[in-house]
């Protein structure tokens, strides 16, 4: 059958499906026996249809609509690649993903714009997030903890759009980074060191850097025995620990009314007795009270930030402190940085599309009114292979950080090899 022909018809049985489903008694049933149910009645259709398809077509009709009553419809096989990192929905008929760290558009299409904000709605609404007309930008996150944004019209033009920001299905570990090349094993050494003596770290880099998934990684070093506090926008974090309180913002209601922000959270999050609280991402007035937290006992905490180089974070976290309008002097703000942060990993996503740690600085103070940065390592670009690659090293600075001196404190011994090493990545 044409595709046209099989698409129509895939909607005349959809139609029939819909009106013939008992929704009380499948809610009450368990999803697969749910499932099975579905499959049935759609192959019932089909027979009663009596259009000629081939098995190879009955399989795909019946996958297709099973995704679309059960899933999020076209996109579910593109959710069950590993290897796919982004979905990005132009619009219904356009669909980009990226895949080895390179963008391609894939045969997938949604039926008309209403199916588009349906599967929009499905995935929102499972959040206790709403789009519509009087609020036409969501985020919210699949039940993985991938991230979504969504936006339709009047604000998109050409239909509902939607992107999907994939965390895969588990956990990486620190020495995948490392087979990765995505750090040296010194880098990541050194920074597992820093989260298990309390050194306070903030993750800077571009749009899908990979900040986030960095986090989650580092975070894996924080002892069991000490209570969590995460706060987000969407929440998106997958920390390993049992002591742990997750905390999401809440977008304003129908009226403008009722809106959490992180700042909020964050200052009733001291109320809480954390030991480290964890910022998904700072990117407004909640910058000041996560310095002042950091400085008041909750040292070892981390954010991620998003910003170009080391340098340009402290401009950002400066500018944010100044949307606070208290009036602070220019020299306090920075010293209140130089105080409660230690370390800035630096990430970026490089042209050939794999992401690298390419610094890890340390905030060794202030001179005079400026905040003083040393790197410690950093990634050197050499140029690009035959197959596209980057090629590079992890190239050490051969400075001794300060805060060796609290890894000492806290029994952790790093040899002076490890700030001398280079590590080539081909």
């Amino acid at each position: 059958m044409e595709l046209l022909g099989l698409e129509s018809f895939k909607t005349d049985i959809h139609r029939i499906l819909i009106s013939r489903m008992d929704l009380e008694k499948l809610a009450r049933i368990n999803p697969e026996q749910a499932r099975m149910a579905v499959a049935g009645l759609v192959n019932e259709i089909i027979t009663e249809k009596r259009v000629p398809l081939s098995f190879e077509e009955q399989e795909k009709v019946q996958a297709e609509i099973l995704d679309d009553v059960f899933g999020l419809g076209p996109l579910e096989p593109l959710l069950r690649d590993p290897k796919i990192s982004d979905i990005l929905v132009n619009d219904k008929d356009h669909v980009f993903v990226e895949k080895g760290g390179r963008l391609q558009r894939v045969d997938t299409s949604f039926r008309d714009d209403r199916h588009l904000l349906q599967i929009i709605d499905r995935i929102v609404s499972r959040v206790g997030r709403r789009v519509d007309e009087s609020s036409p930008m969501v985020d919210a996150r699949l039940p993985d903890g991938s991230r979504v944004n969504a936006i339709i019209p009047p604000l998109a033009l050409d239909g509902p759009s939607m992107s999907i920001r994939r965390f895969g299905t588990g956990p990486i570990a620190s020495n995948q980074l490392v087979q990765l090349k995505s750090i040296s094993a010194e880098m990541m050494e050194v920074l597992a060191a820093a989260v298990r003596a309390r050194v306070s770290i903030l993750i800077s880099g571009g749009t899908g850097a990979g900040k986030t998934t960095f986090l989650n990684i580092l975070s894996r070093y924080i002892p069991q025995s000490e209570r969590i506090i995460t706060i987000e926008d969407a929440a998106e974090l997958q920390l390993a620990q049992e002591n742990i309180v997750r905390l999401e913002t809440r977008p304003p209601n129908v009226e403008g009314q009722g809106a959490i922000r992180q700042r909020q959270l964050l200052v009733n999050s001291l109320r809480m007795r954390p030991d480290r609280i964890i910022l998904g991402e700072v990117r407004g007035e909640e910058a000041f009270d996560m310095l002042q937290a950091m400085n008041t006992g909750h040292e070892g905490s981390m954010a991620t930030i998003h910003a170009n180089t080391a340098r340009d974070a402290m401009m950002r976290l400066e500018s944010m402190v100044a949307m606070c309008n208290l009036n602070l002097p220019e020299k306090t703000v920075r010293q209140q940085i130089a105080s409660a942060v230690t370390i800035v990993v630096q990430i970026s996503r490089l042209s050939d599309g794999t992401r690298k740690v390419i610094g890890i600085s340390e905030i060794t103070g202030m001179e005079e009114s400026i905040i003083s940065m040393q790197e410690i390592f950093a990634f050197q670009k050499k140029g690009i292979g035959p197959d596209g690659k980057v090629i590079g090293t992890f190239q050490p600075s051969h400075i001794r950080p300060k805060f060796l001196e609290r890894l000492r404190i806290a029994g952790i011994h790093l040899p002076p090899s490890m700030f001398e090493t280079t590590t080539d990545v081909f």
